[in-house]
This record gives C-alpha cells, sequence and structure tokens, in this order.
C-alpha cells in the first residue's frame, strides 16, 4: 500500500512496464511470445474446427475439449496482444486505464477459473470413461454434458465478480507504473493507498475455493485411474492409459503449481520479476501444451484432421 499524500490526484491510467528488464532483447522476446501465440491460436483453431466437422467425434468427451480450446483463445487474447504491443509499440503501446485493468481482470479471472473447473470435467470425464466404461453412456451423457460445460462457465464467470467489486472500490493516487506484463491484482494492491486487507484476504479466499474445489476432482479422479491401471492384466492398453494420464497430470501440475503459488497466498511477493516468469507458464505456455496433451496426441483426433486436412503421413503415426 502506498502512503497517500495530501496533494494527491486520482489515477485513471496505469503505464504497463512489461519486460523491461529484457529491452535489448525485446525482438527476441516478441519473436518467442508471438510464435507461441501463433501456434496456440493455430492449435485450439484446428481442434475446434475438426471436432465441429468430423461426425466420429460428436461424442461428450470431446465437447469438453472444444470448450478448452475456445477458452484458450479467450484466455491468451486477454493478454497476450497488450503484451506484445509493449515490446514493439511506442508509449501507447503500454497505457491501459483503470477501467481496462478492472475489465482485464474480471475476464483473466473469469476464464481462469472455467479452466480450472473444465479440466476437472474432464478428469472426471476420463475417471468415468476408464473406471466406469459400462456406465459411461449413463453417467456423461449428452445432456449431462451440457449441463456440465454450463455450470463451468457459469462458476467461473461468477468468481471474479466480489474481488471486482473490492478492487473498484481502492484510491490509487501515487505511482501509476504496473511492474507486470498484463494487469493482475497483486502488482496493482502494491499502489493502492487505500487499506488492502479485506481485498487481500478476499482474493486469497476465492483462489483457494476455486483450486481446491478442482484440484480435488482432478486429484480424486486420477489416483481411481492409477488404482484401476494397475489392476488391467492388457499390458499394452495399461502402458497407452498410463502415458495419456501422466501427459495430462503434468500439465495440469505445471498450471496448478503456477496458480497456487500466484494467488494462494495473503501477500505481495517481493520479487516481481520472478511473479512475471511464474505468470508466463499459466498464461502462455500451458494454454499452448493443453491442445497437444489432450487432443492432438490422441489418436482420433489425429485421424480426424488426417481426413479434414488429407495429412496422410499423420495416418502412419
Amino acid at each position: 500500500m502506498q502512503p497517500c499524500d495530501q496533494n494527491w490526484t486520482h489515477i485513471t491510467e496505469f503505464v504497463m512496464v512489461g519486460f523491461a528488464e529484457v529491452h535489448e532483447m525485446h525482438l527476441l522476446f516478441f519473436t518467442l511470445f508471438f510464435t507461441m501465440y501463433l501456434f496456440t491460436l493455430e492449435e485450439n483453431l484446428a481442434i475446434i474446427l475438426v471436432v465441429g466437422l468430423d461426425h466420429q467425434l460428436r461424442r461428450p468427451m470431446y465437447v469438453f475439449l472444444t470448450h478448452l480450446s475456445c477458452l484458450e483463445i479467450w484466455y491468451t487474447a486477454v493478454t497476450v496482444p497488450k503484451m506484445l504491443a509493449g515490446f514493439i509499440g511506442g508509449h501507447g503501446g503500454k497505457n491501459i486505464s483503470y477501467a481496462g485493468c478492472l475489465s482485464q481482470f474480471f475476464i483473466f479471472t473469469f476464464l481462469g477459473a472455467t479452466e480450472c473447473f473444465l479440466l476437472a470435467a474432464v478428469a472426471y470425464d476420463r475417471y468415468v470413461a476408464i473406471c466406469m466404461p459400462l456406465r459411461y453412456g449413463a453417467l456423461v451423457s449428452w445432456g449431462s454434458c451440457i449441463r456440465l460445460s454450463a455450470a463451468c462457465w457459469l462458476v467461473g464467470f461468477l468468481t471474479p465478480i466480489l474481488p471486482i467489486y473490492l478492487m473498484s472500490r481502492l484510491t490509487f493516487c501515487g505511482p501509476n507504473v504496473i511492474d507486470h506484463f498484463f494487469y493482475d491484482a497483486s502488482p496493482l494492491l502494491a499502489l493502492s493507498c487505500s487499506d488492502v486487507t479485506l481485498k487481500e484476504t478476499t482474493d486469497f479466499l476465492v483462489s483457494l475455493a476455486v483450486l481446491l474445489t478442482s484440484s480435488t476432482v482432478i486429484a480424486v479422479s486420477y489416483g481411481n485411474i492409477v488404482w484401476t491401471l494397475l489392476h488391467i492384466r492388457l499390458a499394452a492398453k495399461c502402458r497407452k492409459a498410463f502415458s495419456s494420464c501422466a501427459a495430462h497430470l503434468t500439465v495440469v501440475s505445471l498450471f496448478y503449481d503456477t496458480l497456487f503459488f500466484m494467488y494462494v497466498r495473503t501477500k505481495v511477493a517481493p520479487s516481481i520479476n520472478f511473479n512475471k516468469v511464474v505468470s508466463v507458464f499459466y498464461s502462455i505456455v500451458t494454454p499452448m501444451l493443453n491442445p497437444l496433451i489432450y487432443s492432438l496426441r490422441n489418436k482420433e483426433v489425429k485421424g480426424a484432421l488426417g481426413r479434414a486436412f488429407s495429412f496422410r503421413s499423420w495416418k502412419g503415426q
């Protein structure tokens, strides 16, 4: 919290510093993040397109993956373009209004929470498919799939409402430089000259509720999957399932570890640069990895892509 001077002026615009410490290599970082962003868009658009065109993929499992792909496109679009503009643009590329800060925070938190719940839904889908295959059609029907997906989006939308309201009540009268590459609560709270204790506590509790609820579903689902696989006598089937589960858990662990580090704490971490590095993982890296892990490694999706785009070489993999 910043001390408030008697001659304070109300701050209505902030300057995003971004990765100022790598200014001499800004073109290299721009190229790297721009390539990752394009790759993320291409992956997710390909999944949405192929699931929509191929009737063999019109099953509940792929509904969740399509929702996840749509979310990843929006999730990265909230932060990455502004960050890229900061690398190559002028002064205007780094400016953001206070209303813009709140809007970006709302959308980013909404999509981040929704992704947590969708990942939990995917884990539950895999649990039913592997552990209770005979009941899969009854437990994961089209109706239940649509209701579960809608619930993920609805709860995700409700998640940032209270944090946004509390943020809008804060006063900013000091420096207006945000040392981050996108608007996040922690660096902005450090600039407020209001008491931020209630805001920090609320953010901590909301983040803890979202992350614990979704991660518990994921952990229980994959725990039961591993237990079931240990009792499968077919070695080939067991190895294939273990490979898929290990890949899923790797990307989920990366995503959740960074989120727990960033948001399940009551005080702003002292190392801003380290925060930015961690933020890169959950805002750019995991959205790029999710399509590869959940969909593009899938044999049915590979086959559908081959049929849709006539990539004959994919059929041999």
